[in-house]
């Protein structure tokens, strides 16, 4: 425990952004080299894969940490805080991290296992989709995996809790930009103007009736407008807009109808005000489905290593999303939460005071030495 806590604090105080984790990178490199693993750097430029073989079996496993950090000012107070200003890790990626070095150094050490062990240390999760980008670049052809397995933290579980589902448990995220183009003008002579300010209010208040008219009321989706800019002064009536819209699904069917009327509201609507709408609709991170098989095998290793009162079935998806879906659309795999909750009343997530919890650190370092072992038996 002293170690992990001391390994953990030492990453939170020094947060990187994505696809800039050189320091995080290093020491997780020199971490794994001291334990016997064959090291591979380089993936997405900070990206790291650890190897260890043992016996004589052909089987694989892949297990997943995200390495990386946000550009959050920190309000912890702790006197391990980021020494980075503007950068913290306010989504516990510094205690996954720790815990997946902590079952590295306990599988060098009992050599249980039979087949090989793919430790993939993951950067840039939160903004620049760091798992594909290492896929593209070869991960599961050079590093073959018969299935994947990651976890998130959540401080909304109770402590010790393993939640997971089969198929869909986070969200399909994408972006729309969409520009109004009116016609600029004075205030006082609104009829010499084309108001993109009005069309795009009525835009806003037209893409509110997607979710609640166009898609089925038991398919989740969210369509989140979540900036909008135009304009100076009172007197002023500017030559355009732009909107900023968030959203959220998880049936393919049901992402491309939201991309579908979305594009269609904006431009039908500035037409109608006798204007144009130009949209940009960038499709992010897929939706994260577990493969049902090794969903099964989790919650088995779970309940036995943690209890059936432990265990616990999501009843439905998280609405957020996780780049962990394009390693899920690679290769068979399972993706749980485990629950860090100090109290009810504990920062969440992305939150500039939220701290992992240090005591889950044994546990979850401890549950992926089972997982291994349990998915390659030793002979």
């Amino acid at each position: 425990m002293p170690d992990l806590v001391a390994t953990r604090h030492y990453l939170h105080q020094y947060p990187e952004i994505g696809l800039s984790e050189f320091k995080t990178a290093d020491f997780i490199a020199e971490q794994l080299t001291a334990m016997g693993y064959e090291v591979t750097r380089g993936l997405a430029k900070t990206g790291i894969v650890a190897t260890l073989k043992n016996g004589t079996s052909g089987k694989s496993v892949g297990i997943r940490a995200d390495i990386d950090a946000l550009p959050i000012v920190e309000e912890t107070g702790a006197d391990y805080a980021s020494k980075h200003p503007g950068i913290m890790h306010a989504c516990g990626h510094d205690g996954h991290t720790t815990m997946l070095l902590g079952a590295a150094k306990m599988i060098a050490e009992r050599r249980n296992f039979d087949g090989t062990i793919h430790l993939i240390f993951q950067p840039a999760e939160e903004n620049f989709g760091g798992a594909k980008i290492m896929i593209e670049e070869g991960l599961f052809e050079r590093f073959p995996c018969d299935a994947v397995f990651g976890l998130h933290n959540d401080p909304g579980i109770p402590f010790g809790q393993f939640a997971l589902r089969n198929g869909p448990i986070m969200a399909a995220v994408d972006e729309c930009r969409i520009r109004i183009n009116g016609k600029g003008g004075h205030g006082a002579e609104p009829q010499e103007t084309a108001d993109p300010i009005v069309a795009g209010a009525s835009i806003v208040m037209a893409l509110q009736t997607i979710v609640s008219r166009n898609i089925h009321p038991l398919e989740p989706a969210v369509v989140t407008v979540g900036s909008f800019h135009g304009g100076t002064a009172s007197n002023i009536i500017p030559g355009h807009v732009d909107i900023v819209v968030g959203i959220r699904s998880y049936d393919p069917k049901t992402r491309d109808e939201l991309e579908r009327r979305i594009t269609l509201i904006a431009e039908r609507q500035a037409e109608s005000y006798r204007m144009t709408a130009s949209v940009d609709y960038q499709r992010s991170y897929s939706a994260t489905v577990n493969h049902t098989e090794e969903t099964d095998f989790l919650r088995q290793v779970a309940r036995k290593f943690a209890g059936e009162d432990k265990v616990v079935e999501l009843a439905r998806p998280f609405m957020g999303s996780e780049d962990f879906a394009y390693m899920l659309e690679k290769r068979p795999g399972s993706y749980f939460f485990l629950g860090t909750q100090r109290t009810p009343h504990d920062p969440q997530l992305h939150h500039p005071k939220f701290d992992f919890n240090d005591d889950i650190l044994p546990i979850g370092a401890a549950f992926w030495v089972e997982l291994a072992e349990a998915w390659l038996p030793a002979k």
